[in-house]
């Protein structure tokens, strides 16, 4: 009975380092495209190329925050969540990246899949924890989590100054992703 469970033990393993392996390989691939005026695409879709579909959810700290109204800015649309390890490990570096990069036209939105969270208050002292100055939206609704299609979080949307998709990465990015995925467009 116990070689049995070891096979069924090796199985499982396998299945996870072949998922691992597919997940590193295929689903962080960062491609790049040509500028939406090279294009000439202006559809609005979450697809490389498409204009983001635009929104307007409540920030912590009152006020709302409208996609569109960020043109002109390289946006990073992050979507997450408070007991998400993965998104717990990236928040420390888009909070440096942010600091560092402000002032050049770079805006981080996080926006907290807010259905998944105990309670709107846990995202506050989530922020507070671990100070972070950019703008965090809720989606009560997982209005914006459905449109862009946060099946596994964190995800995040590279949208460049005139509100073009230039990226799509899942998973934590750290500086350096960041730094290379905007520093390549507008």
């Amino acid at each position: 009975m116990k070689k049995h469970h070891n096979g069924w033990a090796i199985v499982v393993l396998l299945g996870l380092l072949g998922w691992g392996i597919f997940d590193a390989e295929f689903l962080n691939r960062q491609e790049p495209i040509a500028s939406s005026s090279e294009q000439g695409n202006e559809q609005i879709g979450i697809e490389k190329g498409n204009t983001a579909p635009d929104f307007e959810l409540q920030q912590i700290g009152g006020g709302t925050v409208k996609l569109s109204d960020l043109r002109g800015k390289k946006v990073i649309l992050n979507l997450w969540a408070t007991w998400c390890p993965p998104c717990r490990a990236e928040m420390p570096d888009m909070q440096r990246y942010y600091e560092e990069n402000k002032e050049k036209g770079v805006v981080i939105l996080g926006v907290n899949l807010t259905d998944t969270e105990a309670s709107p208050e846990a995202v506050a002292d989530f922020v507070k924890l671990y100070g972070i100055t950019f703008p965090i939206l809720l989606d009560p609704e997982k209005e914006v989590a459905n449109v862009y299609k946060a099946i596994s979080i964190p995800t995040s949307y590279i949208i460049d100054s005139s509100g073009v998709i230039q990226n799509k990465y899942i998973g934590p990015m750290n500086e350096e992703t960041m730094e290379n995925m905007l520093s390549a467009i507008k």
